[in-house]
């Protein structure tokens, strides 16, 4: 059995989607941020760079959401295999959402990473401008190849994730995506909650009843976002 160690709303809530969707067992642990136990000697023997998620496999631990994404898809046949026609398009669209659409919004969530406190409100303008051209992309990607986008797989879950985060953060700042104008990823956002999965992890890390339609900040029972 694998152990996914996790925080709640944070990007291991992708790979939980991805497992309990497609009933592969396992168990949670906890990395509670709040006690900084990213930075623990026990967890950076596992993931060195300290961040979320890791999971532990009989083939040692991974890290890194889209290496996860990629292993479980090529272990338990959740995404197109080697010699599949469309294995290209799912290399493509797994890695264009791990390096390039989470790797920007990313830096909306930590600003003060990134730029001066004086250049953080143009640092959004620009970070938000590329993020909605992002979108633009996914939402034709997932027009034009629902199957590959489809709720419970790799990529549609992590599409529709990543719309969550956009939808909340900055949290104190203006909201600079509305879903209405991106319809094919707003109809997966609707087919993602409407799958038995979504609710029961929506629990366990407190992400409101509407978690993708109409998310809001999260009350997590254990553990911290941030």
């Amino acid at each position: 059995m694998y152990t996914l160690h996790y925080a709640p709303d944070n990007a291991s809530l992708i790979i939980r989607l991805v497992l309990d969707g497609a009933g592969i067992p396992y168990r949670t642990a906890l990395v509670d941020r709040s006690k900084r136990q990213q930075d623990s000697a026990a967890y950076r023997a596992l993931n060195p760079t300290g961040l979320v998620p890791t999971i532990e496999t009989p083939v040692g631990p991974i890290s890194e959401t889209g290496a996860i994404l990629l292993w479980l898809a090529d272990t338990h046949h959740l995404g197109p295999g080697p010699t599949d026609p469309d294995r290209g398009l799912f290399l493509k669209w797994l890695f264009f959402l791990s390096n390039t659409a989470h790797a920007d919004l990313r830096q909306i969530f930590y600003p003060h990473q990134y730029a001066p406190a004086e250049a953080h409100r143009g640092h959004l303008e620009i970070l938000s401008t590329r993020m909605l051209r992002h979108f633009d992309l996914l939402e034709t990607a997932a027009l034009q190849h629902p199957k590959l986008f489809a709720g419970g797989r790799p990529l549609g879950v992590y599409t529709v994730v990543l719309t969550r985060w956009a939808q909340l953060y900055p949290v104190n700042g203006p909201r600079w995506l509305e879903m209405a104008d991106f319809p094919t990823l707003q109809a997966l956002a609707r087919a993602q909650e409407a799958r038995v999965e979504t609710p029961v992890v929506a629990r366990a890390e407190g992400l409101g009843a509407h978690p993708f339609t109409h998310p809001e900040q999260p009350n997590p029972p254990e553990g911290s976002v941030l």
